[in-house]
């Protein structure tokens, strides 16, 4: 775990006795510390006195290899799943990894006041979370995960950050392969929960959306109270299916909670809000379709655990984007638009269709898209005809070890021209240059997306300087 994710918060702290009931493991020689521990953290540059470190053990890593510097940094206590030859007091449990899971769990459990939701999707899950962040920390403290805290490893070490305070939290649940969603699920014990959307993120681990929607379906087995489902989805009515909860509450087009009169501004939208409680204007600080679908998605949840129609819509109107999710940035004469947090196919024609909003020359900059499998080739070919093909951008630049398949499909169309391929940031660079040169004094906008490991935020940034 990077230092990022570690939280500043006065912790609650564990005892001796709670550390071991939730690991179901045993000290080391008999040998305990005394005193209360403060945090239970797996990165060892943050362990010190009165801290727990959990060694994780990955395919690359093996934080039981850090477990001698930790003590040296007056840390008393490791979690282990074989002993170390080092001055610590150390419980040894089966696996880390699922005593981290335990810990998590053993600390939801605990917080019995807590109204959970959790979410999962396709695309969408961290702006529909931000939004229900917003809502519900306006009435009561609320535990969100950060960043992309939402698998295995980051839901228990957000469970981890819960105090008694939280009246609410709101968990973000992942997937790279069939039963995580339920390992976690059963970990968060959601009051409500459900999915936004079934997309093609992760195609190459599930080998199809019916494997996606199976794997983002288990969290429909660990609801408490109300399930939601996306009511315009095309597997609506397997997700249908898989709920097991007397109620449940859906969203979108036909659906319990939708947007109508809907208005798409460049960097904003308004829509009706409707409910059963009634309906409302929302002015909403998110550019295109797909974030008041995730606005009507928010709401569903948020309606599900009770809170009023006035201050969900109070909320979605004071919530703000995660960063490299469509922020605005106007630099010099020039707008850039920072969507390089991640990207899928659904979400990169979503962005596409808000750069068209925008003003000037419009310039669309694309990464690869990771985690598709065999199906890479021709998604990122069916991406470039999609995306050369929408009215009002003038030009694609794509990037990445896919590029030349994005460019095959644009030239399947009549728009072939507007694509550039370049198969790294270096290349790509000085044509962006020279596109800017050439348009100027033109207004121009700029778009650039891509999956996490692209990295298109640095070309971005090497652009922006060299204006």
């Amino acid at each position: 775990m990077h230092t990022s994710t570690t939280s500043t918060a006065a912790l609650e702290p564990w005892s001796i006795e709670q550390l071991q009931q939730a690991t179901q493991g045993y000290w080391l020689n008999d040998k305990k510390p005394a005193g209360q521990i403060k945090r239970i953290l797996t990165d060892s540059r943050d362990a010190e006195s009165g801290d727990a470190f959990l060694a994780l053990k990955g395919e690359r890593f093996d934080a039981h290899d850090f477990i001698v510097q930790v003590a040296a940094q007056g840390c008393e206590i490791a979690i282990v799943s074989c002993p170390v030859d080092a001055d610590i007091c150390q419980l040894v449990v089966e696996d880390t990894r699922l005593a981290l899971g335990l810990l998590g769990a053993y600390r939801r459990q605990q917080n019995s006041q807590l109204k959970v939701i959790a979410l999962t999707g396709s695309s969408g899950k961290t702006t529909t979370k931000e939004m229900l962040g917003s809502i519900l920390s306006r009435l009561a403290p609320t535990l969100v995960t950060r960043g992309n805290l939402n698998n295995d490893l980051g839901v228990p070490v957000m469970l981890l950050e819960l105090r008694p305070e939280h009246q609410y939290a709101v968990m973000e649940l992942g997937a790279s392969h069939q039963g995580e969603i339920d390992y976690t699920s059963k970990m968060v014990q959601p009051h409500v929960a459900g999915i936004i959307n079934i997309g093609t993120a992760h195609l190459g681990e599930f080998g199809g959306r019916d494997g996606i929607c199976r794997a983002k379906s288990e969290i429909y087995a660990h609801i408490s109270e109300i399930s939601i489902i996306p009511a315009a989805d095309d597997f609506a009515e397997t997700i249908r299916a898989a709920v097991k909860t007397e109620k449940s509450l859906s969203f979108g087009a036909g659906g319990d909670v939708y947007a109508s009169d809907v208005v798409l501004d460049a960097q904003s939208s308004t829509f009706t809000l409707n409910t059963a409680q009634g309906s409302k204007t929302v002015q909403l600080p998110f550019a295109g379709e797909h974030n008041v679908e995730n606005a009507t998605a928010a709401a569903a949840f948020a309606l599900a655990i009770g809170v009023g129609l006035d201050d969900i819509v109070a909320g979605l109107e004071q919530a703000v984007g995660a960063k490299g999710r469509l922020n605005f940035i106007p630099h010099k004469d020039y707008l850039f638009i920072d969507d390089t947090y991640n990207a899928n196919p659904g979400s990169m024609r979503a962005a596409a269709e808000v750069l068209a909003q925008q003003q000037g020359i419009r310039v669309m900059v694309t990464g690869d898209i990771g985690e598709l499998g065999s199906s890479a080739a021709i998604e990122h070919y069916k991406l470039g005809r999609d995306l050369v093909s929408v009215k009002g951008i003038n030009f694609v630049v794509a990037v990445g070890e896919f590029a030349p398949a994005a460019q095959e499909g644009a030239r399947s169309t009549q728009y072939g021209k507007k694509m550039q391929a370049f198969l790294n940031q270096e290349q790509a660079l000085p044509f962006l240059i020279d596109l800017i040169e050439t348009h100027h004094p033109q207004p121009m906008s700029f778009l650039f997306k891509g999956s996490r490991f692209t990295h298109m935020e640095t070309l971005m940034a090497a652009l922006m300087e060299k204006l």
